[in-house]
C-alpha cells in the first residue's frame, strides 16, 4: 500500500483484510452451529445411528440429511455477519490503541528529549562496501 495513502485508505484496507481473512472460520463456525441447531430441533441430540442424520460433521451416520437451501442461505448470511463483526471490531481495537498512542504523544512536555530504540545493526560503512558494485568508487562519509 502507498505510503502516502490517507490513513483512512489504509484502515478500510484493514477491515477488508481481517474480514475476508475469517470467512473460512466463520463459515465452519456457522456451518457447525447451524447443524447443532438442526440437531437439537430434529431428534434433540439423539447419538443413535438414525437420530445423528442431522449432526454436525464429526458426528454426521450414513444418510445423513444436508441442508435445504434456505438454510444454507442463512449459514452464509451468519457467517458474513461473524466476519464483518470480527472487521469492525479490529478496526475499533485499532482506533482506540493509535487514539491512546497520540495522546500519549501529546502529553509529553515540550522540550523533552524523544528516544528511538532500533536494532543493534552492522556498521553502517559495512553496509556500504556490501552494497557496492565493482568497479565504481564507495561514497564518502564525512
Amino acid at each position: 500500500m502507498d505510503s502516502n495513502a490517507p490513513q483512512w485508505v489504509k484502515d478500510l484496507r484493514r477491515w477488508e483484510i481481517v474480514t475476508f481473512g475469517t470467512i473460512p472460520f466463520a463459515m465452519f463456525t456457522a456451518t457447525f452451529a447451524m447443524d447443532m441447531y438442526r440437531w437439537q430441533q430434529a431428534n434433540s441430540l439423539d447419538f443413535s445411528e438414525e437420530g445423528r442424520r442431522y449432526a454436525p460433521w464429526p458426528l454426521k451416520s450414513a444418510g445423513a440429511i444436508a441442508m435445504d437451501n434456505r438454510e444454507m442461505e442463512r449459514t452464509i448470511i451468519i457467517a458474513a455477519g461473524i466476519s464483518a463483526a470480527v472487521g469492525v471490531t479490529d478496526l475499533v481495537i485499532t482506533l482506540i490503541k493509535r487514539e491512546k498512542a497520540r495522546k500519549r504523544a501529546e502529553a509529553i512536555p515540550v522540550g523533552s528529549s524523544i528516544i528511538t530504540r532500533s536494532p543493534w545493526g552492522e556498521d553502517p560503512e559495512a553496509a556500504i562496501e556490501d552494497e557496492a558494485v565493482p568497479g565504481e568508487e564507495l561514497p564518502q562519509t564525512p
